[in-house]
């Protein structure tokens, strides 16, 4: 399977991983329906945790790496932060994709065709925080760079190719 990666850097105001990449799994389910994201992830160690969509607003997650599968319609997000952010990126998922954000990287929705449908889960044991004011930006920093690896990848498992882009 083909994994695109996207380091991002800081932007001031959201602190995205200083070392690990947001990952895109193109096409990760062939069949994309909530209940195959929600398997493929639990099984993988990465409980899914709901079903939703993703916040029109700036926001990233301190504690805990985020795994996202589009099950309906298309979105638009603008990752990494502010649109004038030249480290950031915006992108375009589809039904069967999966992105899987390192813990502090920003993401936003920008816009969405059809019903959108998509699955969220984190790895084992997390309980992330959302943030979505600058002023927690410096004391996030140290909170995102001391998140360990997860045990596995959510769409691969333990061998999965997170880890050959996410090394401790």
């Amino acid at each position: 399977m083909d994994v695109v990666a996207h380091l991002l850097a800081a932007d001031g105001a959201i602190p995205n991983h200083p070392r690990w990449p947001l990952l895109v799994y193109p096409g990760a389910l062939r069949n994309p329906v909530p209940e195959g994201f929600e398997e493929l992830f639990t099984q993988n160690r990465w409980p899914a945790a709901w079903r939703n969509g993703v916040f029109p607003f700036h926001h990233f997650h301190p504690n805990s790496h985020e795994a996202l599968g589009v099950y309906e319609g298309e979105v638009t997000v603008r990752f990494g932060g502010r649109e004038g952010n030249m480290s950031g990126v915006t992108l375009t998922a589809k039904p069967g994709d999966v992105i899987v954000l390192p813990a502090g990287t920003g993401h936003k929705k920008i816009s969405a065709r059809g019903a959108l449908g998509i699955v969220g889960a984190y790895p084992e044991g997390c309980r992330p925080q959302t943030v979505t004011l600058e002023r927690f930006f410096k004391k996030a920093e140290a909170v995102v760079a001391g998140v360990p690896l997860p045990a596995c990848d959510p769409v691969l498992g333990p061998g999965g190719p997170l880890f050959t882009y996410w090394r401790a």
